[in-house]
């Protein structure tokens, strides 16, 4: 070994060692057997052993005594790969702990591990927890009316006790920090919510930045979001950018269909929330940014981080205050008011006074709409521009192009093999089943429309559905389109 070896040694393990005291998670290097061979010193609060004694031992003798339970170290041990877990310590603490393999000529000789403390986003969940069970309580002795009471939210109209109840929990909740996390179907109205409890809360003054997480290309989501300096790539404005994060500074950031952020980009939006500072593309120092983030999907997320397409870490830093919109079919006393209020606003945007046929209030209150307040919007629009006269939906089956009636019957039939059938010529192929005959035809149409139709917010609008099915439609049918809007193209 020559001198500069030694000293390229040295530089080797006084970089480990500065990177280890300096660490603000707590860091394990443990060997191939589970012994310990270092830990970052703030490790001694979390775990309740001191620096030598933790290096003095080994995780299976710490996953025993109950030091830690389970030891995430000794999970790679077993696999041979990263893992992920949730972790109880003897001190009574909550922490998040990931390890990865560490391989020389193919044989594991490291694991390193660390670990990042929740217990106060922990105790923030459990005062959330009791804040709704003193709520329900406080409902039991003091029972709201269930007759004709509605709640007007800004645009909208609540009537049912169990959105009239999720409106009272934003409006408690509007006041702090805490992240909400908006879960439910497609339509059900989550970006709505989402800006009144921006409304509601002390940043209302600041912005409010919407952000379709399943509406920008992977390849550009990066410098959309973190924004980046002039020159940063080709292409890139002269004047630079600031990304959708700067944007939110002050207000509140809505990251919509949260589900289908990229992975990559996971890591890099925790470290935001953490550290609560960003770096654009091609910078070199660093921004500070405060917002408020709300947070929606129709995913199941606990799913998703099973399947290793969402971060554990990621997943309990956002469902700090879950709120659950049920859909339009559950509630279908608030089918009235929606549609009152959408009238409403479809008559002052085109300045005249068009009222629903009364014979269309019980097919609209007995339909299940699937596609929720988004579907019923919608319908009633296209209604609204079909009807000659100042009554709209009179009759329904006249309305052009309606794939839905009152009544809840659609007015489309699909024919069988051979001409069986008169509907719109939609034959099965032999051996073909209904399902794959619908697939096909749903790709024949999206492909037929994406000539004329540039954009998914296009297509969507076209269809009557969300943007983000149409986005998921698209994937399953391997299609794309090749212009995106011009606001994501920097």
């Amino acid at each position: 070994m020559t001198d500069l070896t030694k000293e390229e040694d040295a530089a080797a393990q006084l970089t480990l060692e500065t990177l280890i005291q300096t660490a603000q998670d707590h860091l394990f290097i443990v060997d191939g057997d589970g012994h310990i061979l270092d830990v970052s010193p703030g490790s001694a609060a979390v775990y309740g052993l001191r620096r030598e004694e933790l290096r003095a031992t080994t995780v299976q003798a710490l996953q025993a005594s109950g030091v830690l339970s389970p030891s995430v170290s000794l999970e790679v041990i077993r696999t041979g790969q990263s893992a992920q877990i949730m972790q109880r310590t003897g001190t009574g603490r909550q922490v998040i702990a990931e390890a990865f393999p560490v391989y020389a000529n193919g044989e594991l000789i490291r694991v390193i591990s660390r670990s990042r403390d929740l217990t106060d986003l922990q105790l923030l969940q459990d005062e959330y927890a009791l804040l709704q069970r003193r709520f329900a309580e406080h409902l039991k002795r003091h029972p709201e009316p269930d007759g004709d009471e509605e709640t007007s939210v800004g645009e909208l109209v609540v009537k049912s006790r169990i959105m009239r109840e999720i409106v009272h929990m934003l409006k408690r909740s509007a006041p702090t920090d805490a992240t909400v996390l908006m879960l439910g179907e497609s339509g059900v109205g989550k970006t709505a919510f989402a800006r009144l409890l921006h409304r509601w809360s002390r940043r209302r003054e600041g912005a409010f930045v919407d952000v379709n997480c399943a509406a920008i290309p992977e390849s550009l989501f990066e410098s959309e979001m973190f924004g980046y300096q002039p020159g940063a790539f080709s292409g890139a404005s002269r004047q630079g950018k600031a990304g959708l994060l700067e944007q939110a500074h002050g207000g509140t950031l809505f990251l919509d269909e949260i589900g289908e952020l990229p992975l990559s980009m996971q890591s890099k939006l925790l470290k935001v929330i953490q550290d609560g500072s960003l770096m654009r593309l091609g910078d070199t120092q660093s921004r500070q940014v405060d917002f408020r983030l709300v947070v929606a999907t129709n995913q199941d997320l606990a799913k998703r981080v099973e399947e290793g397409a969402f971060r554990l870490d990621l997943y309990y830093r956002l469902n700090v205050i879950p709120v659950t919109l049920p859909p339009l079919r559950e509630r279908r006393e608030d089918i009235r008011g929606v549609a009152e209020r959408h009238l409403e606003r479809l008559n002052r945007r085109y300045g005249q006074d068009k009222v629903l046929y009364p014979g269309a209030w019980s097919g609209l209150i007995g339909n299940d709409w699937p596609g929720n307040v988004r579907e019923l919007e919608n319908w009633l629009e296209r209604a609204w521009l079909s009807a000659e006269g100042n009554v709209v939906g009179v009759p329904a089956s006249n309305l052009p192009g309606s794939d839905i009636t009152p009544n809840g019957v659609g007015n489309v039939e699909i024919g069988g093999e051979a001409g069986e059938g008169s509907g719109m010529g939609i034959a099965l192929a032999p051996g073909q089943g209904l399902k794959a005959a619908m697939e096909a035809h749903e790709r024949d149409i999206l492909k037929g429309l994406m000539t004329t139709h540039l954009t998914t917010y296009a297509l969507a609008a076209r269809l009557g559905i969300s943007q983000p099915s149409v986005v998921r439609k698209l994937k399953r049918h391997h299609l794309r389109i090749e212009r995106w809007p011009d606001s994501l193209n920097g």
